[in-house]
């Protein structure tokens, strides 16, 4: 190797190797021969790159596609951020005061995990499981799900040009959205029947415990003895805020237990003034129920309070941090799941719910179809469950 490759590569492998013993992610694995043996094969690829590729190789890109590459072998959420993507996590800038109602992960390319109830993008009829292959022509394909979110936001009224997939992926779709403050309540009621309350949870905040019970005691002065918790599409609120909800059913034993380095759990256990609700319960829930929606979800089912109606969940239920490497760069990884409270995970497994309910094919911007079977199934399955 020539002392040019060799110095191209120390430049692009110091990072590495100082966010392995620094940022300690890796921590008793680096010392292993065998981690130490697939850094000695990384120095040879790249010297190999360096003396044979037909052109000359820009390091700061070799460095950033590796580091990419690191990071989205982990799992969707965690990402290798630039300098740049570093300062506006450490400054929490979303990115702009107005968005168009998407949560998206990494799946390839960026995937929709819900559009918010009301939203541009809901009205425009991206619905979960969409693939966003383009944000304003700029391909997704090595887009971070953390960056993706910020492009995504924008001042208000600004608008924003995503290439959608469905189903067929020879058949792409544009759409020009304008971004706004998407508001709203956190959950809305009604009544499915004349004994069945239902709750709709946009999304989870830490008043959601507050808004679910006043929303049960509402619909109870109705004539409400059982009800449907909607979860579908939703993927928003701190994981703990679906624990802290999860409370409001649940009156002993684990609602969730949390996993960190090295196999340490931390159960999370149901306190005496909890499960204040004891009516029967079903959830539904999808590809889009994600996150603390999930974790509010495992709580209740795991602990014989509520059967899940619908689909699979999405399986994301955990936390990332920021590693910040000598270049100002960063990775943000995930550095703590939640599993549910028998220790089954979720992260990347995702939830399967106890009734499933076939989701029907919808057109792209179509309407969801009426009547709701998976609503109708959640109704008739309650009134098989004794009131106590």
């Amino acid at each position: 190797m020539t002392s040019r490759s060799r110095l191209l590569v120390l430049a692009i492998s110091t990072p590495i190797i100082a966010f392995a013993f620094v940022g300690g992610y890796f921590g008793r694995a680096i010392a292993q021969d065998d981690t130490y043996q697939h850094l000695r094969v990384f120095e040879d690829v790249v010297s190999l790159v360096l003396n044979n590729y037909v052109e000359p190789v820009d390091v700061r890109d070799a460095m950033g596609g590796a580091m990419r590459g690191l990071a989205d072998s982990l799992d969707p959420e965690s990402a290798y951020l630039t300098p740049e993507l570093v300062r506006t996590r450490e400054s929490n800038d979303p990115g702009g005061p107005a968005e168009v109602g998407l949560d998206v992960t990494r799946q390839y390319y960026l995937r929709v995990v819900s559009a918010r109830d009301g939203s541009p993008a809901a009205k425009a009829g991206i619905r979960a499981g969409d693939f966003i292959r383009a944000i304003d022509r700029r391909p997704t394909r090595d887009i971070s799900a953390y960056e993706g979110s910020r492009l995504l936001r924008g001042a208000v009224g600004s608008k924003v040009s995503l290439l959608v997939i469905r189903g067929n992926a020879a058949d792409p779709h544009m759409v020009d959205l304008v971004r706004e403050r998407v508001a709203g309540p956190d959950l809305t009621t009604r009544m499915a029947n004349s004994t069945t309350g239902y709750v709709r949870v946009v999304q989870f905040s830490a008043d959601s415990a507050t808004q679910l019970k006043q929303a049960v005691d509402a619909l109870a002065k109705a004539g409400a003895s059982r009800y449907v918790i909607d979860l579908r599409g939703t993927s928003r609120g701190d994981l703990d805020e679906g624990v802290a909800a999860a409370r409001l059913f649940v009156k002993g034993g684990t609602l969730a237990i949390r996993l960190g380095r090295a196999d340490q759990r931390e159960p999370i256990a149901a306190q005496t003034t909890d499960g204040v609700v004891t009516a029967p319960v079903a959830l539904l829930v999808d590809i889009g129920t994600a996150g603390a929606a999930e974790v509010f979800a495992a709580a209740l089912d795991g602990n014989g309070r509520a059967d899940m109606v619908g689909t699979n969940t999405l399986g994301r239920a955990a936390r990332q941090r920021l590693v910040k490497l000598p270049d100002q760069s960063g990775l943000w990884l995930t550095n703590q799941r939640y599993l549910t409270p028998s220790g089954t995970p979720i992260h990347e497994t995702g939830l399967v719910p106890d009734v499933s309910v076939e989701p029907s094919e919808i057109e792209f911007g179509a309407m969801a179809p009426i009547p709701d079977e998976a609503l109708q199934k959640a109704v008739e399955h309650l009134a098989s469950r004794p009131v106590l």
